[in-house]
């Protein structure tokens, strides 16, 4: 097994990021990160790059929608641009991955749009090749929804990708997907590039499921790591060659800064990273 090095999801401090990119990254070195993952990168790469620079810090992995024509989020959405110009940017910011954060949960629901999603991340991850670049998918939990012959469609999907595209697993949404996340961590072996490192309590009914109410990132309880449901713990001792442990919250319990420093001294202080 190796050691991963500790990151943390910008999206965690989307707000403070965009009113204050050097100031933020400063924050998060003074935690002991070194490393990011981007989000919403595309539009500034050079910006970001510089303040990266300017702190000692770096982005090997980063979030931008590669299947989709519009990226959903619980807070809205946004649209998205051509793969080659968010391959560029990537390349630009000095990544190694780019995965694609969230596909409709209305495409996950059929055989025929699972095959689709595994087919176009099959076909991005050739075109990243061309920018020194590989590709990935992060899961939330509409992958579990449906079952095909007792088979979830993130199963589906991940034999139906080339083993060079990347998997980064969201411990906390595969629990909310009703998962047993350590023995799916150990089936997916060594696909896993990062996981998300996240805790929380569990709305009950996973949130995509038919009957299932609307939902906004703020009504989500999560929690620091080990006040919640997540087996975080077992889950990343089944982890056999993450290179990234990424922090993140979709909404943070407190003072963002403080539960990402809670979060780190939870990996740091059980020996989970390096």
């Amino acid at each position: 097994m190796t050691t991963p090095a500790a990151s943390v999801q910008l999206y965690t401090l989307a707000t403070q990021f965009t009113d204050d990119m050097h100031g933020s990254l400063e924050k998060l070195a003074a935690i002991g990160l070194r490393e990011v993952e981007a989000f919403r990168f595309v539009d500034e790469p050079q910006k970001i790059r510089e303040a990266l620079d300017a702190t000692g810090m770096t982005a090997p992995t980063g979030h931008a929608p590669l299947l989709s024509d519009t990226l959903w989020t619980p807070d809205g959405s946004t649209p998205t641009p051509a793969p080659e110009v968010v391959f560029e940017a990537a390349a630009t910011i000095g990544m190694s991955t780019v995965i694609d954060p969230f596909v409709d949960p209305e495409r996950w629901r059929t055989e025929d749009g699972v095959a689709d999603i595994a087919e176009r991340l099959n076909k991005a991850a050739e075109l990243a090749t061309t920018f020194g670049l590989s590709v990935g998918y992060h899961n939330h939990a509409m992958e579990f929804v449906a079952d095909f012959d007792g088979q979830s469609p993130y199963e589906r999907f991940v034999s139906l990708t080339e083993d060079r595209v990347a998997l980064e697993l969201d411990l906390y949404w595969a629990m909310v997907g009703g998962q047993d996340v350590p023995a799916l961590v150990s089936r997916l072996g060594d696909r896993l590039l990062a996981i998300h490192v996240k805790d929380g309590v569990s709305p009950g009914l996973n949130p995509w499921a038919p009957g299932a109410e609307d939902f906004s990132s703020a009504s989500l309880d999560q929690r620091r790591p080990g006040e919640g449901d997540v087996p975080l713990v077992e889950s990343l001792q089944a982890a056999t060659n993450i290179a990234h442990a990424v922090i993140e919250y979709d909404h943070a319990p407190g003072d963002v800064f403080e539960d990402i420093a809670a979060s780190y001294a939870f990996l740091r202080d059980g020996g989970f990273v390096r």
